[in-house]
């Protein structure tokens, strides 16, 4: 029987900088791993494609290019008996638009770092905190998990610039999760969470008050345990809502939007693996039309689990 036993321990860490947060596709987020492991991420994100904007935004047409390198490391420790796993990500970019800023042909470039973003996940039902040689044994069961992410407005920003690399506000998204193994090799994912905003009190042109209505983000994953640490995953996303406010005056921004994408995990010896992901916009009526392309390595190291 193979085992469910992941070669990355946590969702994918690039981010897309420029677009919205939600159109993450993170399969294998809430997958059973080991107490005391401690892993390394290092990755490279392409992006390129349109951001469908306001029709009363100054901004129109414009097409986005995205550059972005991203580091981040986690850790997953025992908390009441469950799996709990921390985690942390931080992107650079360089990137470039192109657009019609009232009527004229502007394009601009931008080069720093995105917002950090932050989570915290935990097991709750099904998936105890065990050692990697227990959980290797045991069986594998229907998961129920929870999770915090948290983007903290660390980007690089300028209030008089409409194109930034941060947004300058704090986003939160407490989430559901539900992982379920089907036979031996096949694994069906669901999540279901809610963004939340905080005000940006410097929006363009610097004096301007932004805010964003909460924004529903769902995903589900299909993957297939190729062998016991290769994996492949076809991947799904939509989400509502997320309309936006300017010093009170409502846009026309309501997003329902959908992405769908692949991923392919590879191992490389013992403790490293390759991850690649492609993921394209299904429907998207308002926000970025993105087509990305990723590619990133992880190591991880098993530390001696605590002593009952």
């Amino acid at each position: 029987m193979i085992k469910f036993y992941p070669v990355f321990f946590t969702p994918w860490l690039l981010l897309l900088v420029v677009a919205g947060k939600a159109q993450d596709l993170e399969p294998r987020a809430y997958v059973w791993v080991p107490v005391q492991a401690t892993f390394l991420v290092a990755g490279y994100g392409y992006s390129h494609g349109g951001v469908l904007t306001d029709p009363t935004a100054p901004v129109q047409d414009l097409q986005a290019t995205l550059n972005a390198p991203s580091v981040g490391a986690g850790h997953v420790f025992s908390l009441m008996g469950n799996t709990t796993q921390v985690s942390a990500a931080v992107p650079f970019a360089w990137a470039g638009a192109s657009g019609s800023v009232l009527g004229s042909a502007e394009s601009i470039s931008r080069t720093g770092f995105g917002d950090v973003r932050l989570r915290i996940s935990t097991l709750l039902i099904g998936a105890p905190s065990m050692s990697a040689p227990d959980i290797a044994k045991a069986p594998h069961k229907t998961i129920f998990g929870t999770s915090l992410s948290i983007i903290a407005p660390t980007g690089q920003y300028f209030p008089e610039k409409l194109i930034n690399l941060g947004v300058h506000r704090w986003s939160f998204k407490p989430e559901l999760a539900l992982s379920q193994p089907v036979g031996k090799r096949w694994l069906v994912d669901v999540y279901a969470g809610v963004w939340f905003f905080t005000k940006n009190k410097s929006y363009y042109p610097g004096n301007s008050v932004r805010e964003q209505d909460p924004m529903g983000a769902f995903q589900t994953h299909v993957s297939y345990n190729i062998t016991r640490r290769m994996w492949a995953a076809l991947n799904l996303t939509y989400y509502t809502g997320g309309v936006t406010t300017v010093n009170g005056v409502q846009s026309d921004d309501r997003q329902d939007n959908s992405r769908i994408g692949g991923t392919l995990v590879v191992p490389v010896k013992k403790r490293h693996s390759v991850k690649f992901a492609y993921s394209t916009g299904a429907v998207i009526r308002s926000g970025a039309d993105f087509t990305t392309i990723s590619v990133g390595w992880q190591t991880f190291f098993l530390g001696k689990p605590k002593s009952k």
